[in-house]
C-alpha cells in the first residue's frame, strides 16, 4: 500500500468516524469465511457497518479525529473490525446472539455517544444501553399517563359538572 493510498484510507476513517456516534471494535479472528459472511450478514439486517480495518491506519485516524476516544487506542492489537451504527446497542445486541453459535466476535472496545467502553466484559452492559429514541418514548409515555387519567375519569363520570365532581373526588379519596 502506498503512501498516497493509506492517506486516502486515513481520511475515509477520519470522516467514518466522524459521521458515527456509535463505534464498536471487535476481534472476529478465526471465523472461518462461511461465518464470517453470517455475521455479516447479520449486521446488515440489523442496519451496522462492518468494516475490517489496519490497527495503525485506524489509529491515525481517531488521532485526527475531533472526537476524544480516551484509551480506546490501546486496545488497537491483532485482528480488529469496526462496526457502525445509528443505535447504540445495535452492534452489542447483534455480538451477544452471534455467540451463540460462536465464540467470537469478541468485543474489544466501543465509543457510544462519547463515552468509551473497554473490554468484553462490558457487553452485557452496552446491550441494555437504550437509544435516545427508546428513552424519549418512555418520557412521552409517562407524559401522557396523568393526561389519560384525567381524560378518563372525565369521562366514566358523565359530561355533567355533578359528576365529574363526584368521580374527582372519588380519585382524591
Amino acid at each position: 500500500m502506498t503512501r498516497e493510498e493509506k492517506s486516502l484510507v486515513i481520511e475515509e476513517l477520519t470522516a467514518e468516524l466522524a459521521n458515527s456516534a456509535n463505534i464498536y471494535l471487535t476481534d472476529i479472528s478465526g471465523l472461518n469465511a462461511g461465518t464470517t459472511s453470517d455475521l455479516r450478514r447479520a449486521a446488515f439486517k440489523a442496519n451496522v457497518r462492518m468494516a475490517v480495518v489496519k490497527n495503525t491506519l485506524l489509529e491515525k485516524a481517531m488521532e485526527a479525529s475531533d472526537k476524544e476516544f480516551g484509551d480506546l487506542p490501546s486496545v488497537l492489537k491483532g485482528n480488529t473490525s469496526v462496526m457502525y451504527s445509528e443505535t447504540g446497542n445495535a452492534p452489542a445486541k447483534l455480538i451477544k446472539n452471534f455467540r451463540k453459535k460462536s465464540e467470537k466476535p469478541l468485543l474489544k472496545g466501543a465509543f457510544i455517544e462519547e463515552a468509551v467502553y473497554i473490554g468484553d466484559e462490558q457487553l452485557d452492559m452496552l446491550v441494555d444501553i437504550k437509544s435516545k429514541e427508546e428513552l424519549l418514548g418512555e418520557i412521552v409515555g409517562l407524559l401522557q399517563s396523568p393526561a389519560k387519567n384525567v381524560i378518563s375519569a372525565l369521562k366514566s363520570g358523565g359530561g355533567t359538572i355533578a359528576g365529574i365532581i363526584k368521580t374527582l373526588s372519588e380519585k382524591e379519596g
